[in-house]
């Protein structure tokens, strides 16, 4: 079969649904790509001069995607879901990891006779129980720290500007580590809340082997064994532990990351990478972290051990514990654990925020602002 023009058969072999009528800044033409394959003919046929049609299917267009523009206001809706989902994702994941680290530390905080160090713990765990035995109690621990940290970051951010706002800009600048101490222990009394029911059972699965598998035969074991209520029996330990260990994860590493762009950075915040802003973060959080682990380690003591026996009380633990022991029992491997853990989940909370477009967290002085103001990328 003969063409009788050249631009008359390009254009009868491009599928009809790349059709576009109307032109476009963004729009791609068919023509262009087409011209380059081969040589075109100097000018349009009469036929095709005189039809309107034919001129407007002269440049077929292929409108490009709009990805949309609107970004996060600060202090909206839109900005406490993100930092709540932020929160699942930093503090889910990386307790999940762990959970090898945090199966040691739970036993030898039960059984220091039999779980003297922590080489000897990971070696009688892998002897008795396998590799597969360190990842007891992951989906309870997953789930129970996800909902612990949509609470805690969600809220943190929250209860930052509502105290701020009411203290007033010039006493939020003033009194700061104030504003974040009290933010970030009201956060905490609602995540633990959520957390308790999954901790509860987390322990009881990775301490007393043959219990349960995990949280879905663990949970209708607990509570046929204790009762609802006892899923709560661990909530003021685990206020004693979480809130002290919230409050010096969050105030300490606002102030952390403030004194790292003021004297080690070599310009402002807003001036450096998003990459350099996340590595500062990890730095800040670790180093939190470290503080942390150190100011809430009694009270993880008391909760595991409460968790692990019915009708364990506080002075069952320190008469068996001791109340030095209660300060030093897996101090070191908390130390490791918790440090890198806070430092993992400022990195990945504040990654989520830039993923998302919004800045990272600390580093300026706290400035309340409206809630119309937009984010800065």
């Amino acid at each position: 079969m003969a063409f009788a023009d050249g631009s008359s058969s390009r254009q009868s072999l491009i599928p009809s649904f790349l059709y576009a009528s109307s032109a476009s800044s963004r729009s791609l033409y068919l023509e262009k790509m087409l011209a380059s394959s081969g040589p075109r003919s100097a000018a349009p046929t009469a036929a095709a001069a005189a039809s309107p049609a034919a001129a407007d299917r002269s440049g077929f267009l292929i409108p490009a995607p709009q990805e949309p523009s609107k970004k996060i206001a600060m202090y909206s809706p839109e900005f406490y879901a993100a930092c709540t989902f932020g929160g699942i994702l930093s503090c889910g994941l990386t307790h999940m990891t762990v959970t090898p680290l945090d199966l040691v530390k739970c036993n030898m905080q039960i059984d220091p006779a039999k779980y003297k160090s922590i080489s000897s713990g990971f070696g009688i765990l892998l002897k008795e129980q396998g590799v597969r035995g360190f990842f007891r109690g992951w989906v309870p621990t997953l789930l129970g720290y996800s909902a612990q940290g949509a609470c805690k970051f969600g809220f943190y951010e929250f209860f930052k500007k509502y105290y701020s706002d009411i203290a007033g800009p010039e006493f939020s600048a003033k009194y700061k580590t104030l504003i974040y101490l009290a933010g970030s222990a009201s956060a905490e009394v609602i995540a633990d809340v959520a957390l308790c029911p999954f901790e509860a059972v987390k322990v009881r699965v990775q301490t007393q082997p043959g219990f349960a598998r995990g949280l879905s035969d663990g949970l209708p074991k607990f509570v046929k064994s204790e009762g609802a209520l006892g899923l709560y029996k661990g909530i003021v330990p685990l206020w004693g532990r979480q809130i002290p260990y919230t409050m010096m994860k969050f105030a300490s590493f606002e102030t952390i990351v403030e004194m790292i762009y003021k004297y080690a950075m070599p310009q402002p915040k807003d001036q450096c990478s998003k990459g350099l802003q996340l590595g500062v973060s990890f730095a800040g959080g670790y180093v939190a972290g470290v503080f942390c682990a150190i100011v809430s380690h009694p009270a993880d003591n008391l909760v595991s051990f409460l968790n692990n026996a019915k009708g364990a009380t506080v002075g069952d633990a320190v008469k068996k514990l001791g109340l030095w022991g209660l300060f030093t029992r897996g101090l070191p491997l908390r130390i490791v654990m918790i440090g890198t853990l806070t430092g993992a989940q400022w990195g990945i909370y504040d990654a989520f925020k830039v993923f998302v477009g919004l800045p990272t967290t600390g580093g300026v002085t706290p400035a309340p602002a409206p809630t119309t103001e937009l984010a800065k990328v």
